[in-house]
């Protein structure tokens, strides 16, 4: 969907939005679709690309699940034909694929599993309220995965320390107040507008390039790395101005940023895994690099790590 598109229903303009968010276009899902279609398709990418025929277990990062009740991992698991391992969905909005990894990573450690697809994966599009310019023009739907694995902590791919944090006193920031607990229990009527995402922006702003430089600092220190060392910085894409504003905090060339929301907008927990398949379909991300990951979303949450990238086979 471009631009000019939403302009046939939003007072706004398409110089507006490239100025403000720094998007040109954005996909939304077809009438039927479900976040489980997108994440089963990009797990399937993923395997391919590792070669390998499935998973010991499945994670899904995301604020879109096909359902409340119960998770949408199973099934992707089940479609993907990965049998009775373990599946869960996991919420932490935006930074959800972060706080994926970090899981994840957990239970490879632990010796429970030897391989996990981490999956990212929103459908916005569902919960938008269509009348709202302010978030109508953000977002988009998509999915990415990536499959970790067993191994040696020195070869190439293997996640570095994570900084991970959250502050839910400031939970209203980005918010679905309806269809939860607290609304389903309360005896006042619903308002038909708590259906719908909300986030107040400039409060967001001021918070997303704080937390996400802070922690971006602390995961690298961690690693033993400074800014100086990273190659290529793939943030969360929130909007273009955010990551202009954490590549300053960072003191970090805004070329060494892998960006595509221009392509896709915001794409919550989707966010990082497309932008590292894009990076490296555009040549952005090569063999060695060192990459600074650092996400921020809602809850509050954040979260980074860094990793060395490896020689990774793209699937079409």
């Amino acid at each position: 969907m471009t631009n000019e598109e939403l302009t046939h229903r939003l007072a706004t303009t398409d110089e507006w939005i490239r100025s403000r968010i720094g998007v040109a276009t954005r996909h939304m899902i077809d009438p039927g679709t479900a976040t489980s279609d997108l994440a089963v398709e990009a797990a399937r990418r993923a395997l391919r690309s590792a070669g390998v025929p499935g998973a010991g277990a499945v994670l899904l990062a995301t604020t879109t699940p096909d359902r409340p009740c119960p998770a949408t991992a199973p099934e992707i698991a089940s479609r993907l034909g990965l049998g009775t391992v373990p599946a869960f969905d996991l919420a932490a909005v935006c930074t959800g694929f972060v706080y994926g990894l970090a899981v994840g990573a957990g239970l490879i450690a632990s010796g429970l599993v030897e391989s996990l697809l981490v999956i990212g994966a929103d459908t916005y599009s569902t919960i938008l309220d269509p009348e709202d310019r302010t978030s109508s023009v953000i977002f988009g739907d998509g999915a990415g995965a990536v499959l970790l694995r067993a191994g040696d902590s020195e070869e190439p791919g293997a996640l570095g320390p994570f900084d991970l944090g959250s502050h839910g006193e400031l939970a209203d920031l980005i918010t679905v107040r309806g269809g939860g607990s607290r609304q389903r229990s309360s005896p006042a009527p619903a308002d038909p507008g708590d259906q719908y995402f909300r986030m107040e922006g400039r409060a967001v702003f001021a918070n997303a390039v704080a937390r996400m430089a802070a922690s971006s600092q602390s995961a690298l220190k961690s690693a033993g790395l400074q800014t100086s060392d990273v190659d290529r910085v793939v943030a969360h894409q929130a909007n273009a101005r955010i990551l202009d504003a954490v590549a300053t905090e960072l003191r970090v060339d805004r070329d060494r940023f892998v960006s595509n929301i221009a392509r896709v907008g915001n794409t919550s927990a989707a966010s990082i895994p497309l932008a590292l398949d894009h990076g490296l379909r555009d040549g952005e991300l090569r063999a060695g690099h060192r990459v600074l990951l650092t996400a921020f979303g809602g809850g509050l949450t954040w979260g980074s790590t860094s990793l060395t990238w490896p020689e990774i086979a793209l699937a079409d």
